[in-house]
This record gives structure tokens, C-alpha cells and sequence, in this order.
């Protein structure tokens, strides 16, 4: 707004639509004038404001007067005997179009020249009193609320505040739907029915729908569509009356189908617990539901029903299907049946059934079973070979049987019987591992993994093959007897019998329990055992014996067949118990001989202790036979005997080298004769080929002296270089037949000399070795032994040995008279030095020279 400057000495020119306060400083009167005038400002007079152009509100716009003027009946202002305008003080006043106007001293803008708000269609604002006023003939109280709907122009009152502009919600014709209302004070809904605070209700009716003032909108409701596949499970959460105009009890439920009501909506007071689908049976299902609702509409508690296809129902609340679902028609093959219990008491084709009873039907047949029975089991016919079958035991009598070779099928008193077995047995059964093969169980075997995996089926009859040339014990422990199996054939356990379980000695030497089997091979096998002997002169030696055995089998046609038989499972451990006593008696014949001939005849000394002059050793109380005996090792067990040993095998190995370098020498002796022959006999052949030769020099002497009429010295020069030529030839023969023998002879010489020089070198590294090892060895024992006597004489002991032998020595001699003596054969050399300290003790100090 534009504020004009005064032109000069407070002249003021006033244009049209302008005004001025002015203050009388006199009387402290403002006033207001308006133009279009001029204003001359006088001395007492002061210009308070303006010229300010006047508040223009056009068409359709208002404007907020804050402490306008009071205007009587016919709109004039009111003013005070003092000449000012008078003012409503704290109040407001909306003025609308119209001419424009000045603000009098003491009125203010409070909101600015405005458009008026258009309220369209389907919209609304909330209004609210701000104090009490007569709205027309309605008499507004504070804080009422109302609606202004459109379509139309709110013109605003200082009486009234917007509170909030409310847009319809529209409620489309499909899908179905609803809203949900509620009260938030004592109303009128919209068709003039009184609403109390927080009730609710729903508007289902199509169309744009504005709520009231007091109405909220809590939410839109979907429709449930409904066909002949699906309905509605309602609960009331508290009494009412439905919309079919049914009472409904607080917690009732019911069903709502098709047959009702196409789609659905809940009520405020209802709530879809749940859709049901419908159960749908064909001409081969059937249903049995349980706790089914009456003609009175509530469920008969522990009730049952049974439904039969073809048929489409729906399960009303608190009905439920026995064991969940739909079930077919019991078709039984020709190989099945079913096993049924009467629950209540009934007539079944004449026969009467008490609850508790049972009975079966086989097939073929097809089967529905009807509320008053129950199916306990349906079985099926167990197909059974020769070698395969089941345990069964009667539940009324306790009775187990075994059912082999045959297809049955257990009636209702029976039942499949699980046999156990000790856990060891068990293991032996799924390894199913022939001990003696490899000697050892064969850990980590993938078959014996897999098998070992598998559990084994107990209420199917255990079966064993009993491998070739074994036996098997089995023991009834009902009837106390027990029978053997020979091999090959098949073990079935009868209901109370069980394997007899063989722990036998293994390893190497024998310990016992180590290995575990079912069945007893009869042999002829063989079992290693290592223990340790000891010699009358107290050599402990180590044997290694290998046994061939066997179970002298009995006839299949003697009477003492049967009890021959169990004697082989006699003795627990065959093994063991045979080796140690084959150990027994080896140890007390060695005992009873010295190392040497035990090293000489040992095959015998064992032979004889074990078999004695008998071909087999018998043991009559399991009927095991040992029919040989063999020896793999005998080794020293302690320090001395391996010393001992060890000179007799370095004698052999002497005895040997001597053997092959005798066996050398004279195969090249043999060499060199034949040699020399072959010269000999070369020399003979060159001279008699020589005679030839001279023969026929003769002979060519006789043809050129027969020729010589012919030419002399045609005959002497032709009988020369004949002569000559046969004199050359035989110069050749003779060298080359002098050189195959001197390479012969040399031939053989080398051969000779190699073969020596070989043996030479053999015997000399032989000795070498044997004579290294001797040497460390009795060093060894050497310091050993001085460590041990050391340990053992003590200080003052070593002490008087040190000064006894020349004491001896010297009491010796004076005893016999003699100052010193020397026994010997004459061809041994005698080294004379300390001959004394060698006789007579310190044996160890003295060596005997090497050869």
C-alpha cells in the first residue's frame, strides 16, 4: 500500500478510495476523514496514519476485522460522546464484497482480503462452534460439530472454525463391499438411526458415502465370495441378530454357504474364523466324521457318522474327519486281509460282535468298515522259500513258532516275533567272515562295511551257511539239547535256539580270544605258534613250529554219531589249548638236552617229544589230530647262544670257501692237462703230416729223376719249387697250429687264475666281515661283562683279584717243585709271553694268534 508524502507546510491531498487518521493532541481524539479532499494539517493536529488506501473485498472474498466498529439496527457506526468511532475490543468480524471501506482508528486487518472457499460434491468440511450462536433456527452450543456439504461456497463466521475437510468414500457396486463405522459420540447415522459412542455398524449400500461428524471410517470390508466348492466358518463375538434374522448367541458358530448368500460380508459382530473347503467323496471313498452337528444344529459330542460316495458336503464347525482325510474303499487282494476290532456291540451277518473283539477278513474282497468297528492292521501274505522265514508268536498264548517254506499270512492273534540275539552274535551273523581265512579277520573290507550296515531283519528266521569241511553247534534252550551242522548246508534258529559262539586262540604267539567265530573248521589246515625253549645248559632259544591239523570226523551211520559230534565243541579253544600242550612237551624235551645236539637234531628231538614213534598226535576229547609238524625258525633268545651260533656258522662258511678253492684248483689243473694233450696231439699230427709231405717229395724225387731225360734242369727247378712250396705250407700249418696251442694254454691259464683270484677275494671279504662283526661283538661283550663284574665285585673284590694271581702262580709252583711249566703237542707255535697269567686265570687278558 502506497503511504503519500505530504506536499508542503502538512497540506495533505487525499485522493478517492483513501483515507487519514488524524490525532487532536488537544482532546487525544483520533479521528478518520476520507477523500477525495485536501487536508491541512493543523498545530494541535498530528497524522496518525495514511493516507492508506481503503480495504477493497471483490466478489467472492472476504476479509478478518479484528476490534471492528459497532453499528446499530440500520448499520451505522456508533460513536462515543467524544466524537471517536467505538470499537468491539477482542472481536472479530468477517465482512464479505461490497463497497470499499476504511479501517477506523483501532481496527486491524486480522486476515488479509481472501478467496472464499468452494466446497465441492461429495465433499464436506467439519465445522466446529467456537461459542454459543444461533446458526438460523439451530442454536450452535460450543464445540458442536457439524457437516457443511457441497457442492456450495462456505462463507466463514467468527462463530466457526474448519476443523478438517472430509472427503465421500466411495463403495463400489463390485466387488461387494462395506464399511465399518463407528461412533465416536452419541449420534444419528445417516439414516436417522441414534448411534451410541463406539458403536459400530456397516454402510453396504453402493454409492459415495460421507460420514457424519461424529463417524469414523475404521475400515473396508471385502466381500467373501461364495460357491459350491467353498464356505464361510462365522463366530459371533457377541449376541445378536444376523442379517437372516437369526440369534446368534456370544462364541456360537455356524457355516455360511451358497445356499445363504452368494457373497458375504461380516458383521460388526461376526468374524470368518476360517474358509471350509467341501469334501468331495467318489463312488470308492468314504468318510467317518466325527462329533457331526444334528437335526437340532449342535454337534453330538463322541459321536461318529459315516458317509459314503458318491457325495459333496461341507464340514459345519466342531465336525472333523476321523484321521484327517478321506479314505478309500479297502480293497484286499487275494493275498491280504484286515484285522478288525469291535467298539460297539453290533450284528455282523448273524454273528454278534462285542466291543473288544477281533476277527479278519481275507481277500479278494473290497471293504468299508462302519462306525461300530475299527481297522486295527491291514496284512498282507508273506511269500516264504524253502530257506526263509518268519517268527510268529500267539498273543493269547505266549507261544513262539517258526513258520518256514510256505506263504502265510498271520491271523488276528498273531503277531511277528522279534528274536534277539547277543550283540556279539549279532556281529558275527552281518560279517558273516570265515575266520580262518587270512587267519585273521579281514578289517576294512568294504562287503563286511555294507553288511555290517544293513540291520538285520529279526522277526525273519536267521539262517547261516555253514561253509565246506565246518561244523556249527546250535543249543535249545527249551528243550536242552543241542545239535551240530556240517557243512555245506543251511542253519534256521528255531524260536529258542542259539549259536554257539567259538573263541579261539590267534596270533603269533597264541593269545587268546582273538578270534570269534560260528562255525569250526574240521581241516586239514595248519597254525603257527612261537615260544621259547630253554636247553640243559641253560640256552634259551626261540621256536617257531607250524602245525598241520585236522578233526577226525565220525560216521554218519555209527551210534555215537550224535555225541562224536558235539565232542568236537568240547574244548572252547582247540587252538589254544593244543598249542600249549605241544609247547608243554617241547619244552621238556629240550630241557633235557644241551644246546649242540638241540642245534644238530632239532627236527628229531621236537618230532619225537610231540609224535613220538607215531605218525600223529591224538587228542581223544575233541577228536583233533596233529599230523605234522613243521620248524620255520629257531633263533637264540639271549646273548651268549647267538655268539655260539655264530662261530659254527663262521666255521661252515671256512669249511665252504676251502671247498670252493680245492673245487678251483683242480678244475684248472684239469684245464691245463687237457691243454697240454691237445699240444701233444698237434705235435703228433704236424709230424705226420711232415711224413706225408716227405713222401711225396720222395715221390716227386722219383718222378724227376724218371723225367730227368726230358731236361735236368727242368726236373731240379720244378722239383725245387715243389719242395719249397710244400716246405712253406707246411711252415704254416705248423705256426698256426703252434698258436691255437699257446692261446689254449693261455686260455686256460686265465681261467685258472681268475677262478682263483675269485675265490681268493670271496674268502678273504667273508673272513673280513666275520671278522669285523666278531670283533665289535666281543668288544661288546667284552665291555658288558667288565661292567657287570665290575658292578658286581665291588672295589675291595677287584683289588684282591689284582694281587692273587701271582700269589697262585707262586703257591702252585711251590707245590709241584717246579719253577715254571709247558705242556704242548710240538707243531703249534706258543707265544711264551705271560704263559703263567694265561694258565692259571684272567683268561680274558690272552688271545689265541690268528691264523
Amino acid at each position: 500500500m502506497k503511504t503519500l508524502v505530504p506536499e508542503a507546510d502538512g497540506i495533505y491531498r487525499i485522493p478517492p478510495f483513501y483515507y487519514l487518521h488524524i490525532l487532536d493532541q488537544s482532546s487525544n481524539i483520533t479521528r478518520i476523514l476520507t477523500g477525495p479532499t485536501t487536508f491541512v494539517r493543523q498545530n494541535n493536529e498530528e497524522v496518525v496514519e495514511g493516507p492508506e488506501k481503503m480495504v477493497v473485498v471483490p466478489p467472492n472474498h472476504y476479509c478478518v476485522v479484528r476490534h471492528p466498529v459497532v453499528k446499530d439496527s440500520d448499520g451505522n457506526i456508533v460513536f462515543e460522546s467524544s466524537g471517536q468511532a467505538k470499537l468491539k475490543y477482542g472481536d472479530l468480524e468477517v465482512r464479505l464484497a461490497g463497497e470499499p471501506f476504511p479501517l477506523y482508528p483501532g481496527e486491524r486487518l486480522d486476515e488479509s482480503v481472501t478467496k472464499l472457499r468452494a466446497v465441492s460434491r461429495d465433499t464436506a468440511l467439519r465445522l466446529q462452534a467456537l461459542r454459543d450462536f444461533k446458526d438460523g433456527e439451530v442454536s450452535r452450543l460450543a464445540l458442536d460439530q457439524w457437516l457443511f456439504e457441497g457442492p456450495g461456497t462456505y462463507i466463514p463466521r467468527i462463530e466457526v472454525e474448519v476443523v478438517e475437510t472430509i472427503k465421500a468414500t466411495i463403495i463400489p457396486h463390485t466387488p461387494h463391499t462395506a464399511l465399518r463405522i463407528r461412533a465416536e459420540r452419541d449420534c444419528k447415522d445417516r439414516d436417522g438411526k441414534s448411534r451410541v459412542s463406539g458403536e459400530e455398524w456397516l454402510v453396504s449400500r453402493p454409492g459415495a458415502y460421507l460420514p457424519g461428524p461424529h463417524e469414523e471410517i475404521v475400515g473396508a470390508l471385502s466381500a467373501h465370495k461364495l460357491n459350491n466348492k467353498l464356505a464361510l466358518h462365522v463366530v459371533a463375538l457377541q449376541t445378536f441378530t444376523d442379517r437372516f434374522g437369526k440369534e446368534r448367541k456370544t462364541g456360537e458358530e455356524w457355516l455360511i454357504t451358497e445356499k445363504e448368500a452368494v457373497s458375504f460380508i461380516p458383521d460388526v459382530f461376526e468374524e470368518v474364523k476360517k474358509t471350509v473347503a467341501v469334501t468331495i467323496l467318489t463312488d470308492r471313498q468314504y468318510c467317518v466324521i466325527l462329533d457331526p452337528v444334528g437335526v437340532n444344529g449342535k454337534n453330538q459330542f463322541g459321536s461318529k457318522k459315516l458317509v459314503k460316495g458318491e457325495k459333496e458336503f461341507f464340514l459345519h464347525p466342531g465336525e472333523k474327519l476321523e484321521n484327517g482325510t478321506v479314505q478309500d474303499v479297502c480293497v484286499l487282494l487275494e493275498d491280504e486281509a484286515v484285522v478288525l476290532k469291535a467298539i460297539l456291540p453290533f450284528t455282523d451277518n448273524g454273528v454278534q460282535r462285542n466291543p473288544g473283539d477281533k476277527w479278519m477278513l481275507k481277500g479278494p474282497r473290497e471293504f468299508c468298515p462302519t462306525i461300530e468297528m475299527e481297522v486295527v492292521a491291514k496284512r498282507k501274505a508273506i511269500p516264504l522259500d524253502a530257506n526263509e522265514g518268519v517268527y510268529i508268536r500267539n498273543v493269547k498264548t505266549g507261544k513262539v513258532r517258526a513258520v518256514i517254506g510256505e506263504t502265510y499270512i498271520y491271523n488276528q492273534d498273531e503277531e511277528l516275533y522279534s528274536k534277539e540275539l547277543p550283540e556279539n552274535i549279532e556281529k558275527l551273523l552281518a560279517e558273516a567272515q570265515n575266520p580262518l581265512v587270512g587267519r585273521e579277520k579281514l578289517r576294512g573290507d568294504k562287503q563286511n562295511k555294507e553288511a555290517a550296515a544293513k540291520p538285520r531283519d529279526k522277526r525273519r528266521v536267521i539262517s547261516y551257511q555253514v561253509p565246506h569241511n565246518s561244523a556249527v553247534q546250535v543249543f535249545d534252550y527249551k528243550t536242552k539239547v543241542s545239535r551240530v551242522i556240517f557243512g555245506p548246508d543251511l542253519v534256521m534258529l528255531g524260536p529258542d535256539e542259539h549259536f554257539t559262539q567259538l573263541s579261539l586262540s590267534g596270533g603269533q604267539p597264541k593269545r587268546p580270544n582273538v578270534i570269534r567265530t560260528l562255525d569250526l573248521s574240521l581241516g586239514p589246515d595248519f597254525m603257527t605258534d612261537i615260544f621259547t625253549v630253554e636247553t640243559s645248559d641253560h640256552a634259551r632259544l626261540s621256536l617257531q613250529l607250524c602245525y598241520n591239523w585236522q578233526f577226525d570226523l565220525p560216521e554218519k551211520d555209527s551210534p555215537t554219531h550224535k555225541r562224536d559230534s558235539e565232542s568236537l565243541f568240547s574244548v572252547p579253544d582247540f587252538v589254544g589249548d593244543a598249542c600249549k600242550s605241544i609247547a608243554s612237551r617241547i619244552r621238556g624235551a629240550v630241557a633235557a638236552v644241551p644246546f649242540d645236539d638241540f642245534h644238530k637234531h632239532s627236527a628229531r628231538i621236537i618230532n619225537q617229544a610231540t609224535l613220538g614213534n607215531k605218525d600223529s598226535l591224538y587228542f581223544p576229547a575233541n577228536r583233533l589230530r596233529i599230523s605234522n609238524i613243521d620248524i620255520q625258525s629257531v633263533e637264540p633268545v639271549d646273548q651268549r647262544t647267538r655268539d655260539s651260533l655264530q662261530k659254527s656258522v663262521q666255521l661252515a662258511i671256512e669249511i665252504t670257501t676251502n671247498s670252493q678253492e680245492a673245487t678251483a684248483r683242480h678244475e684248472a689243473e684239469r684245464l691245463d692237462q687237457e691243454a697240454r694233450g691237445k699240444l701233444e696231439r698237434q705235435k703228433l699230427d704236424d709230424e705226420a703230416e711232415a711224413e706225408r709231405a716227405r713222401k711225396e717229395l720222395l715221390e716227386l724225387q722219383a718222378v724227376s729223376a724218371a723225367v730227368e731225360s726230358t731236361g735236368q734242369s727242368r726236373a731240379e727247378a720244378q722239383s725245387r719249387a715243389e719242395s719249397m712250396k710244400i716246405e712253406g705250407e707246411a711252415a704254416v700249418d705248423q705256426a698256426k697250429l703252434a698258436a691255437e696251442a699257446e692261446n689254449i694254454n693261455a686260455r686256460g691259464e686265465l681261467e685258472r687264475i681268475s677262478s682263483a683270484r675269485k675265490s681268493e677275494l670271496d674268502y678273504l671279504r667273508a673272513c673280513n666281515e666275520l671278522e669285523v662283526a666278531k670283533r665289535r661283538k666281543m668288544a661288546q661283550i667284552e665291555a658288558d661283562k667288565f661292567k657287570v663284574m665290575v658292578g658286581d665285585l665291588g672295589p675291595e673284590n677287584i683289588a684282591a683279584i689284582a694281587t692273587s694271581g701271582h700269589n697262585n702262580q707262586v703257591k702252585m709252583l711251590e707245590a709241584l717243585g717246579l719253577k715254571s711249566t709247558l705242556i704242548t703237542d710240538g707243531s703249534t707255535p706258543l707265544n711264551l709271553f705271560k704263559t703263567a697269567q694265561g694258565f692259571v686265570g684272567d683268561s680274558g687278558s690272552a688271545e689265541s694268534p690268528s691264523s
